[in-house]
């Protein structure tokens, strides 16, 4: 994760940069690359220009669909975190108010700092620092994501212990639940600043964000490491975890369809598998979406790191990753209201009303 929204490459060398500042009137080099603030979109990588055809009408739009968005996105996100309340799912399912709450956060912080872009704030002073640093760099965005993304591995990982090896996971006590939880939270925020405040600077009234690294090696050292941290990684977790409890559940069916024809009373049983079964499968919707969400926008920048000549090219496709990311930040909370039936059950007597069948009588699978 690159501490801005869009992830791009923006890298320039200490020497690079006070050239920059000297002689930003006279020179035919691009602008660096702002958090969506300059009036055009580049970035500078060892004297090579990576030039987005973004007129200021278009971030002009673009930050006010993301203001809407998260307006949405921090709604729904809301109602969820109140229906897992209220269905008394919050204490059986504590990594998913995590995720809920991480989500939150992310959505409610959306919408303040990109109404803070969309005022083309001058900064100056130390309150122009910790503005740029805190706000304009969409650090605390991150903070929510990186923590979410992080808190899904822990779902599945905790879900592979449950489904596949039941006996294990009766050795997991609550406050190893709690402190992946916070691990989530605390490895997100540590990695954020460590990567925010050693490149991102004030210049001229303007916020430019991961643009200090030292060299070109030292960038792409940490993009790569970052492509594979919260993208290969998590996705090979996904795979394994959820492939091994896919097998598993199905030896479990094989089982239960065994022990009903023999006339046994399985109800009590298959009801408990119906909620693990609904737990899992909304984990599995939502695992997918992060792997389609976020591979456009490192397709890109992995194009865009070897292959410059793609740049002007690879513009409408820059926008459409910024797109599907921000809708993957505010979606979740309607895939929990769609598959996972406690918060379908809850919604729906919020819009009616009224209770339903299952909830008056105590029932919520």
């Amino acid at each position: 994760m690159l501490p801005c929204l869009c992830k791009r490459l923006q890298v320039q060398s200490a020497s690079t940069l006070d050239g920059e500042k000297a002689d930003r009137k006279n020179s035919n080099m691009p602008h660096l690359s702002v958090a969506m603030t300059t009036t055009e979109e580049t970035g500078i990588t060892d004297g090579d220009a990576i030039t987005l055809g973004a007129s200021r009408g278009i971030k002009f739009y673009f930050q006010l669909f993301v203001v809407i968005t998260g307006v949405i996105g921090t709604a729904a996100n809301g109602l969820v975190l109140y229906a897992l309340v209220a269905s008394k799912q919050h204490k059986k399912h504590v990594l998913i108010v995590n995720q809920n709450v991480l989500d939150l956060f992310s959505c409610f912080f959306l919408v303040t700092i990109y109404s803070v872009h969309l005022c083309n704030v001058y900064l100056t002073g130390s309150t122009g620092y910790w503005l740029c640093m805190l706000i304009l760099s969409d650090t605390l965005i991150w903070w929510g994501v990186n923590g979410s993304i992080i808190n899904l591995a822990v779902i599945s990982v905790e879900r592979y212990l449950k489904v596949v090896h039941p006996v294990w996971s009766k050795n997991l006590r609550r406050w190893m639940i709690y402190s992946a939880m916070a691990f989530a939270w605390i490895a997100s925020i540590v990695y954020n600043l460590a990567v925010v405040f050693p490149t991102t600077i004030v210049l001229d009234g303007e916020c430019y964000v991961s643009v200090f690294f030292t060299s070109k090696s030292a960038q792409m050292v940490h993009f790569f490491w970052d492509f594979l941290s919260f993208y290969i990684m998590i996705l090979l977790i996904f795979i394994f975890c959820y492939g091994r409890i896919l097998a598993a559940v199905r030896r479990q069916a094989r089982v239960m369809a065994g022990h009903n024809a023999a006339g046994s009373n399985t109800a009590p049983q298959a009801q408990s598998n119906h909620i693990h079964t609904n737990v899992i499968k909304t984990m599995m919707l939502v695992c997918a979406f992060y792997a389609i969400s976020w591979l456009p926008m490192n397709t890109v920048i992995l194009l865009w790191s070897f292959a410059p000549h793609l740049h002007q090219q690879l513009d409408t496709a820059y926008y459409i990753s910024m797109f599907l990311e921000v809708l993957y930040i505010c979606t979740n909370p309607f895939i929990y209201a769609a598959k996972f039936h406690p918060v379908r059950q809850v919604l729906i007597g919020m819009i009616t009303c009224k209770k339903t069948t299952e909830q008056a009588s105590g029932y919520v699978p």
